[in-house]
């Protein structure tokens, strides 16, 4: 019996002790690096372009063997971070931000050769890039100045394609960025999902970008509420925080004196007083290490090299205690093994093909357009190159607020998720356009353009567009423009405009006639957007007009036609004035019933037989390097058997016949060409992101009335010498021009395409 009683409490004892072992087992599961030595964590704070500094941190760590458990960062430090999370080195990070174009991160337009052809004659018209709609009875706009598709695209492409995470945890190093909630001001931890939503919305800065939203949150840059998150790293288990202040100083009296200025200093304050408060966590333990990058710019990326030396410096000034903190050279190859087998776990996955394409549209396009222009197909290995390219063909439709795509992995291979947002300001938006031009004459043509144009009034996407001009030309329009299909292949189209404009016509140096032509207009037609850069449009037009003279009515004409037209375009070019790539062509055909009445001196007569009118333009560039050659060709007739035509096609002005004032040579029939030398001096020499273009022209012309005048000896050659650019407003060119019949003429332009 009490060989069994001791037999009971053995077993009893050996039972204990399994139990106990399995309550232990997660405690000796438990990484070694808790046992054999303290924890490290690392705070990256914001502040802009100065961000590289955190690299030069990061390699003075990996030089001496310091080893990073926990990482979190706030705005550009969120994005160091995250990089760093992933398991790139500091090596690689430095040429990834080195070599990454961060200036185009800060534009959303959409270039102008990847807009379709109808969105190409708009920019160019409302050349103002207003972004200001109507809604509920309300003016609306954009919760920020940029929408961030741009800077979402370089996020990605620094990333790689990663999928979402579940966890942030199960990166090559636990991450966390910090944002704020625009509506509560608080600081918001972000642990999980998308590696590229959360370097983002870290990075918001209120105001210039629209905020991110994540989870229902409205979140903006992290550095209002916690600059360098010093308490998230402890909270995710850090016993010893290296942290990281990039933040800038406050400026003294002397520098406010604008208003960015004062807005800045206020954003300052803010980004200040949280740094603050997370310094007096810091223990004797901790370690803060602060670059010498006060006097450099937050938005100057060509800093970087230096903010990224600066950081190295102030990082050795503090490497007696950061020594301390090295590990043997063994274990820390086994630590960065273990960083590179965790993020083979997402890199991995990036060769497998597509196993499903989805969308989370938030838009009217139609989901079958979406795919055609993003043109991934299942089973497709995609890079971040593709990814790029397929995302800008969607957003390049010109709905969008963002188009954005995440993936998840699955075994099958890769599920592809595209979200497209609509424009948050419309559906009813104005645009508007400002020409000016100058001869240094008398005149000055200064247009304002106006325009309101509601859309989706239909299931197809009907547009209605009312124009009105004021100026140079004056103008009122309305247009209604609907899609006949889903995809928006094909359209109807009908306008009605009344204009106004006059007409100096000049025979060799002196003006001999002023006109007045007034004239109303409908149009009719049916169109085939045969490629996004081109249409098909076949219609009918008619006209009710009158010209007469300045000085009187005793000289006037009344004339109406009517008739019907074709036209065929193609358009590719990346600018419309100084374009360095692409090709531009237009075919027009009328046939018109035409009649006049009145009284005019011309020596013609009136008839009311039909008429056939042809025109025909082409421009192309080629670009080679910093240099470009661009070719013009323009050719019109008229088959009206000698009698008089008001349809008439027109020369003269900048790279139009230079030496002459605007369309001031008039005929029935016209030859015109040019080959135009454009040096970029603004991109080669002065080594900034915006052209300046040093351009001469070879150009040769002229028109005639009636056919049996047309005679090659009567050309007028032209050259012009000039300096442009162009921008988000349009060009702006500063030219000379002279005729070999002694016409010359100095041309100043603002916004205006020629």
């Amino acid at each position: 019996m009490q060989t069994i009683l001791r037999l009971n409490q053995l077993s009893w004892f050996l039972l204990s002790c399994l139990c106990f072992s399995v309550v232990l087992q997660p405690a000796i599961a438990a990484p070694k690096t808790a046992k054999e030595r303290p924890t490290i964590g690392l705070v990256l704070s914001g502040g802009g372009a100065k961000g590289t500094a955190h690299i030069g941190v990061l390699k003075v760590l990996e030089k001496h063997r310091i080893p990073v458990d926990y990482i979190a960062g706030t705005s550009i430090g969120a994005y160091v971070a995250g990089m760093y999370a992933l398991g790139y080195s500091a090596e690689q990070i430095e040429h990834i931000m080195l070599k990454g174009e961060w200036s185009k991160g800060y534009s959303d337009t959409i270039p102008r050769e990847s807009l379709s052809y109808r969105d190409k004659q708009q920019r160019d018209q409302f050349n103002i890039p207003l972004t200001v709609g109507y809604n509920d009875n309300s003016l609306t706009s954009p919760s920020g100045l940029l929408r961030g598709q741009s800077m979402s695209l370089l996020l990605r492409h620094s990333t790689d394609l990663v999928e979402q995470f579940g966890d942030f945890d199960d990166l090559a190093i636990p991450y966390r960025a910090v944002a704020t909630d625009l509506a509560t001001s608080e600081a918001v931890v972000l642990s999980s999902g998308s590696v590229v939503q959360a370097m983002q919305a870290s990075a918001t800065v209120p105001g210039a970008l629209q905020p991110a939203i994540i989870d229902g949150r409205l979140l903006v840059d992290g550095g209002i509420a916690n600059n360098m998150p010093v308490d998230v790293v402890k909270a995710m288990g850090a016993d010893i925080v290296i942290a990281v202040d990039i933040g800038s100083p406050l400026v003294g009296q002397d520098r406010l004196d604008s208003t960015v200025a004062v807005l800045e200093q206020l954003s300052t304050i803010l980004t200040q007083a949280s740094t603050a408060r997370q310094k007096t966590l810091l223990t004797e333990r901790d370690i803060l290490i602060r670059p010498a990058i006060d006097v450099l710019s937050t938005t100057d990326f060509t800093i970087m090299p230096l903010a990224l030396k600066l950081g190295e410096d102030a990082a050795n000034i503090q490497l007696d205690r950061l020594k301390k903190l090295g590990i043997k050279e063994s274990a820390y190859i086994a630590y960065q093994a273990d960083k590179q087998q965790q993020s083979l776990l997402w890199r991995d996955p990036l060769k497998k093909p597509i196993y499903k394409i989805a969308f989370d549209n938030q838009s009217k396009v139609s989901e079958k357009l979406l795919r055609e222009r993003l043109n991934i197909k299942k089973g497709d290995v995609l890079t971040k190159e593709d990814l790029a390219a397929a995302l800008n063909r969607v957003y390049a439709l010109n709905k969008f607020e963002r188009v954005d795509a995440e993936f998840e992995d699955v075994e099958q291979g890769r599920i592809i998720t595209i979200t497209t947002r609509a424009k948050s300001w419309g559906p009813n938006y104005f645009q508007a356009g400002f020409n000016w031009e100058d001869d240094f004459s008398l005149d000055s043509a200064i247009t304002l353009s106006l325009a309101y144009t509601m859309t989706d009034l239909t299931q197809m996407g009907g547009e209605w567009r009312n124009e009105i001009e004021l100026g140079y030309r004056k103008l009122v329009a309305t247009e209604f423009y609907q899609p006949l299909d889903r995809d928006q292949t094909f359209y109807s189209l009908s306008r009605l405009q009344y204009q106004m404009r006059n007409w100096d016509l000049v025979d060799q140096d002196s003006s001999y006639l002023l006109l007045e032509n007034n004239v109303a207009q409908l149009e009719l037609g049916i169109g085939y957007n045969y490629d996004s850069d081109g249409v098909i449009e076949l219609g009918f037009v008619g006209e009710n007009g009158q010209v007469k003279s300045e000085v009187g009515v005793q000289n006037s004409i009344n004339y109406h036609s009517t008739g019907g037209y074709l036209k065929v375009t193609y358009d590719t070019l990346n600018s419309i004035s100084f374009p360095t790539d692409g090709n531009r062509f237009t075919f027009t055909s009328y046939l018109r019933d035409e009649s006049y009445s009145g009284q005019t001196s011309a020596d013609n007569t009136f008839s009311d037989d039909l008429a056939w009118q042809f025109e025909a333009d082409w421009k192309g560039a080629l670009k080679l390097g910093n240099h470009a050659i661009v070719g013009k060709i323009e050719l019109a007739t008229t088959q009206n058997d000698g009698n008089f035509t008001l349809h008439v096609a027109e020369l003269g002005g900048f790279l139009n016949l230079s030496g002459y004032r605007k369309d001031t040579l008039v005929g029935a029939h016209k030859i015109f060409s040019a080959v135009i030398y454009q040096y970029d001096l603004g991109r080669d020499v002065l080594i900034t992101d915006l052209p300046l273009y040093l351009g001469v022209s070879l150009e040769g012309g002229n028109v005639w009335f009636e056919r049996d005048e047309m005679d090659l000896d009567d050309l007028i050659y032209a050259s012009s010498l000039y300096l442009g650019t162009d921008t988000d407003w349009g060009p702006a060119a500063l030219g000379l021009g002279v005729t070999d019949r002694g016409d010359t003429a100095f041309y100043l332009f603002l916004g205006k395409n020629f």
